[in-house]
């Protein structure tokens, strides 16, 4: 586990003394306070008195996926590094816990609906007015205007809206799973906070800052809508079938039921190079094959030509033979080989973390290295109020008053 006093091999966490309060639900928004954590800020969640509902998401597609405490592994997944307060944010003693709060906050980031942030008094201009330097984060499914700017949603739906579930080459729409888009709008909406913190520090202005699953889906389809708009051409209409694709951009499975994928641009320069590494240099001699118009006009042949070469040798014989030989092929993994493969540890990609519900676990590291900083995960999900005392200890509450609130049922 890290070690959070940021001196750890010598290094400054880069958010170190930042501060962030978080009101959010699932994992779009709060993933992004995660990842924050991750870059050494203090995270404080406040949770109502029933908890955040993903603590209850225990049933994925048929697959139990709780810890042995009984709560959902996403939840962990969702608020690592982060110190939990359980309070009625309703009440108006609960409210003066949040406003206390908010006054020592650079940000604050919420994922509730539009009318809920309002009625609850946590929109921007609410919060501004008791912090006017705050960063407010808001995520929301759609975007911050438009017909459906107070609609919820969820990863499957940003997907079927953006596009996402026509992207895969599939004639269906097809999900991405599990919870790829809710990611890549966490990523997104961390992007956007330390933009803003990085403006806030040139001008001394706060801001709102807004990001939703929609907008995320279309930015990461990014070059799909271009191609689209551009060329008139639909994206999801270029195929990954392996019979409509030439050896050197396709995947094969070998002896050992293992598969291996290729991607070779341009094609036409690798062909000689493939033929070689495979033993199958008398397809060059064959006019039926030769040049870029053979290539492309009897894939589906060819395909099945190298179906049977490399079901003579398994993945990693392949890997090394074709490595070798300068070609562009990756193993194809399950996400169990992922976690031990040796690329990805010896990067920190996955790295060990010790979780005080399971033991000794791997997870993702932090995808970048720092020459001069350290990021990573340093600490689970909190369990519900965990660190209630503790933090109105340290934003002026005396240990009566704690108690006396907890009576009163303010905070748990």
């Amino acid at each position: 586990m890290w070690d959070y006093t940021g001196k750890a091999r010598g290094m400054a966490w880069p958010l170190e003394g930042i501060r962030v309060v978080e009101y959010g639900v699932f994992h779009a928004g709060p993933g992004a306070t995660a990842i924050l954590g991750d870059l050494g800020a203090e995270v404080i969640k406040i949770e109502g008195t029933e908890g955040d509902p993903e603590r209850n998401w225990t049933e994925l597609g048929g697959r139990d996926i709780s810890l042995p405490d009984g709560e959902s592994i996403w939840f962990q997944i969702s608020n690592r590094n982060k110190r939990g307060i359980c309070v009625d944010i309703k009440k108006e003693k609960g409210w003066q816990v949040f406003v206390r709060l908010i006054k020592r906050a650079d940000i604050f980031l919420t994922n509730l609906r539009k009318s809920t942030k309002t009625r609850l008094g946590i929109d921007y201009e609410s919060v501004a007015r008791i912090n006017p330097r705050i960063i407010h984060a808001n995520v929301s499914g759609y975007g911050p205007n438009g017909p459906l700017n107070d609609l919820g949603a969820f990863d499957p739906l940003g997907q079927g809206r953006s596009g996402m579930m026509f992207s895969t080459g599939a004639q269906e729409p097809a999900l991405i799973n599990v919870g790829v888009l809710d990611q890549a709008t966490a990523i997104t909406m961390s992007h956007a906070i330390l933009t803003a913190l990085f403006l806030r520090e040139r001008t001394g202005v706060g801001q709102e800052v807004h990001t939703s699953l929609y907008g995320t889906g279309l930015w990461l389809l990014y070059g799909n809508l271009v191609m689209t708009a551009g060329l008139s051409a639909d994206p999801s209409k270029i195929s990954w079938k392996r019979s409509e694709n030439s050896p050197l951009r396709n995947r094969f499975c070998c002896k050992d039921r293992k598969w291996i994928v290729g991607s070779h641009h341009p094609e036409e320069r690798y062909w000689p190079i493939l033929c070689d590494a495979t033993g199958q240099l008398a397809l060059l001699e064959d006019p039926h094959f030769s040049g870029g118009i053979g290539l492309r006009n009897n894939r589906s042949e060819l395909v099945k030509i190298f179906d049977s070469v490399f079901a003579t040798k398994t993945r990693d014989k392949w890997l090394e033979i074709l490595t070798n030989h300068g070609l562009m092929f990756s193993p194809v993994y399950g996400i169990h080989e992922v976690l031990t493969d040796p690329q990805a540890l010896a990067n920190d990609y996955v790295v060990d973390f010790e979780h005080p519900a399971f033991g000794k676990v791997k997870i993702p590291g932090y995808p970048v290295h720092f020459s001069t900083a350290i990021a990573g995960t340093h600490s689970a999900a909190p369990t519900l109020g965990e660190h209630t005392d503790q933090v109105m200890r340290k934003i002026g509450y005396r240990d009566e008053e704690i108690e006396k609130l907890k009576r009163e049922g303010v905070i748990r």
